[in-house]
């Protein structure tokens, strides 16, 4: 039996996430915009709660530290 790592990846808390108060003008997601693989988009357009490939999601951070609303969070799974 081999043990298998575990994989984690940012994961988005929509009841907190709004791109509209963290940038008032232009609706950016702060996140989105530090993710250095781009891998967090707001797809849906500006002042929209970004999407997390999760599946691509390196685990760096960046988007987690970037957020002023705290709604980025690490998720793990085994």
């Amino acid at each position: 039996m081999s043990l298998q790592s575990k994989k984690s990846f940012a994961m988005v808390d929509y009841e907190k996430c709004s791109p509209g108060q963290c940038d008032p003008e232009e609706g950016r997601c702060a996140s989105a915009y530090a993710c250095p693989y781009k891998v967090m988009k707001q797809i849906d357009g500006t002042f929209e709660p970004p999407m997390v490939f999760q599946d691509m999601c390196m685990g760096c951070w960046d988007c987690m530290e970037a957020c002023p609303l705290d709604a980025v969070h690490i998720m793990e799974i085994t």
